[in-house]
């Protein structure tokens, strides 16, 4: 877009020059164009450095003057403090074919300028230091012409005095080479220049300030949709697309057509201009490869960084030199776009054609206009001109909208889709579940009767079981029991069948009066025996287990010292486990809160609860003891603590731990990770059911082979 408007700049500056005389006849041709002549252009300007107020009159000797337009006086001719002052003089002439009209002048730099016609002053802008004063730079937007009254078939001699300097900022040229604002050091003006002039100025500003407010209002819209939808990266790169698009276009417009612009805003735009534009291609790249979902490659990712570089070697190289770069850079970008059109051009389909349409609409435009504009030379309706340069600034952005538009109205009939797929779903999974739901009913209504008619001894057992949340269905619990008690019957059934067959054997054996067999069968019975015994106590201690499991507490809460009962069962428990095993021994650590005081709670039950808690934890340590190569010291802490509401009673162990694939199940009834015959698998079902019977809650926290600890939380 920046070159679009510099096009537009070379297209109405005419570029006709006089003979290469001293003298410049001016002629109706030279006023074909926009009601001037821009006398700068023309050969025969003489050039001299310095500045002596004799060289503004008519007859003085030139011939230590050099030929120079001031469209040539460059920084080159700066001195170390970057500061250039001068003499300019050239010899006029109006043709008498331009009739009996009255010409004027117009002085239009950056640099400070007097302008002496034969010899008197007659217009100055800035100051150049005459009469003593400061320098001060001129500012030439928004001038008009000066009525100098030039006459036809008059001979008049054109001296300016110019003071100039560098800029502040790179390519650090004179202020009078700044490129891209309507500036010029000397044009003579028909009497309809200034008419002409203030028409293109309120076309300009009219056409500036709609076609930059349609953008900004495209880039706020594209904002507001991506802040409303932050998950779609299309509409993020889309939103930074445009407005680094509005960026360029209102920096350019500004440069070019801006009246009261001062020479640092042109400046600071002209640092704006070239980043935005450099920017928005990188982003036209980006926006094309995700809207028609490539892959950002690493060769496209280079090509970025190239164009890039390009755009920053352009920013500070002059003008002249930035020019046929700046083409490469576009040609590359063009190319680029072209590629991933073609390449994807089966794949394109809904809401990326307008993308397509909108680019292509773009390079369509822009070549109509540089045919008729450059190559033909053929000058422009203003109106026909606004309209197309519009089209063209528009159509990439308005192409984005549209494929906003078309793409939101794809995701809402994909959504539509989508929901109607769930409805079907829905409704399918709705009446698989009232099948299963039906299934699942015969299927507890069957159990439920087994239950009654085979395990009355555990009747009273099923009003808590069906109140544990850790009992999926009447089912399990059958599975359960089942499973737990056939274990130990098996072992007793079939150690009967083995005496059976072993007594039979003994009296055989007596018969014969092998007394040593006998002897033998007779000891291997009373094994046998031992081993019925074992298991039959182990199917009792299931039972009993089981009972209390099931059994409703019919004590009573009562205020109870929590820090007491605590104490109690922690040294109840030790001395338990030192009674069944002499060489046990842990090391005991308490942490008692004062401040927990007297709770209600069922003492009983809580006691029991911690009895079992405090038991498994000197359990797991002593395995842990037991297992270990090295020395190692059991350790048991017991803490109680308030916290707002609720009490904590924490029993932490340094043991073996529980593996993490075993802690949604430690809860469950008969679920135990202790040897067979060690554990039946109900002491933290029982204690889960206890604990939330008060309104409370067990918690666990465990690290495989470092410790465990359980904590009861209750209402306080």
């Amino acid at each position: 877009m920046k070159y679009i408007l510099k096009i537009v700049l070379l297209s109405i500056l005419p570029f006709t020059a006089a003979a290469q005389d001293t003298l410049v006849n001016i002629t109706p041709e030279n006023f074909k164009k926009f009601d001037s002549y821009a006398l700068e252009t023309a050969n025969g300007w003489i050039f001299h450095i310095g500045n002596d107020s004799t060289w503004a009159k008519n007859d003085i000797d030139t011939k230590n003057w050099k030929e120079l337009k001031p469209t040539d006086l460059s920084v080159k001719y700066a001195d170390k403090n970057g500061r250039v002052e001068g003499w300019f003089r050239i010899k006029v002439k109006l043709d008498s074919t331009l009739g009996n009209k009255l010409f004027g002048i117009k002085l239009a730099s950056w640099a400070a300028s007097d302008l002496y016609i034969n010899g008197k002053l007659v217009t100055s802008i800035g100051n150049t230091g005459r009469d003593g004063k400061p320098y001060k730079a001129a500012n030439p937007n928004g001038l008009l012409s000066f009525p100098a009254n030039l006459k036809t078939n008059e001979l008049y001699t054109f001296a300016i005095h110019v003071v100039d300097h560098t800029s502040f900022i790179s390519p650090f040229l004179l202020k009078s080479e700044i490129q891209g604002s309507n500036t010029y050091l000397l044009k003579i003006t028909d009497p309809n220049y200034d008419i002409a002039y203030l028409d293109y100025l309120k076309g300009a500003t009219i056409y500036d300030t709609l076609i930059s407010s349609v953008c900004a209002i495209l880039s706020l819209f594209f904002w507001v949709l991506f802040i409303q939808n932050s998950s779609e990266k299309n509409l993020k790169l889309i939103a930074f697309g445009t407005i680094f698009f509005t960026l360029t276009l209102i920096s350019s417009f500004i440069q070019l057509n801006s009246k009261t612009i001062s020479y640092a805003t042109l400046e600071a735009l002209a640092v704006l201009n070239p980043f935005s534009f450099a920017l928005l291609l990188v982003f036209i790249i980006l926006i094309l490869v995700n809207i028609f979902k490539r892959k950002i490659t690493k060769t496209l990712t280079f090509f970025i960084i190239i164009i890039s570089f390009i755009n920053a070697i352009v920013f500070i190289l002059p003008t002249k030199a930035a020019i046929p770069i700046n083409i490469i850079s576009n040609v590359f970008i063009l190319i680029i776009c072209i590629y991933y059109i073609i390449s994807s051009w089966k794949t394109l389909k809904g809401a990326q054609w307008a993308v397509v349409i909108g680019l292509g609409f773009l390079l369509l435009l822009y070549f109509v206009y540089s045919v008729i504009t450059i190559i033909l030379s053929i000058s422009l309706d203003p109106l026909i001109f606004y309209i197309l340069m519009g089209c063209t600034s528009l159509s990439f952005p308005l192409s984005l909208l549209v494929y906003v538009s078309m793409r939101f109205k794809e995701i809402i009939t994909e959504v539509e889709q989508n929901a109607k797929r769930v409805v079907q779903l829905s409704d399918e999974k709705k009446e698989h579940a009232l099948q299963q739901q039906k299934v699942l009913q015969e299927e507890v209504n069957k159990q439920t009767l087994e239950i009654r008619t085979t395990l009355t001894n555990l009747k009273s057992t099923q009003s808590q079981l069906i109140q544990s949340e850790k009992m999926a269905s009447l089912g399990e619990l059958t599975a359960g029991i089942a499973h737990e008690i056939q274990n130990p019957l098996n072992f007793v059934n079939n150690f009967s069948e083995v005496n059976k067959e072993l007594l039979i054997e003994l009296k055989d054996e007596i018969k014969k009066g092998n007394y040593e067999d006998v002897s033998s069968i007779a000891d291997d019975v009373i094994n046998n025996e031992e081993k019925i015994n074992h298991h039959g106590k182990r199917a009792d201690a299931i039972v009993k287990g089981m009972l209390q499991h099931s059994s409703s507490s019919s004590g009573q809460k009562e205020p109870t010292d929590i820090n007491k009962l605590a104490d109690e069962y922690l040294r109840l428990a030790y001395h338990g486990l030192r009674a069944k095993d002499k060489s046990f021994n842990a090391t005991m650590i308490t942490d008692y809160d004062d401040s927990v005081g007297m709770i209600n709670v069922i003492p009983q039950d809580i006691g029991r609860v911690m009895l079992n808690l405090i038991t498994n934890a000197f359990y797991a340590s002593s395995a842990k003891a037991s297992a270990s190569a090295d020395k190692f010291d059991p350790t048991i802490w017991v803490s109680t603590k308030k916290g707002g509401s609720k009490i904590f009673i924490n029993v932490k162990d340094n043991g073996t731990g529980i593996p993490q694939k075993n802690l949604d199940k430690i809860f469950q009834p008969f679920f135990t990770t202790k040897p067979t015959g060690q554990g039946t698998g109900l002491g933290l079902s029982l204690s889960y059911d206890i604990v939330k019977a008060h309104g409370g809650e067990l918690k666990v926290e465990t690290r495989e082979t470092e410790g465990t600890k359980f904590s009861i939380i209750l209402p306080s």
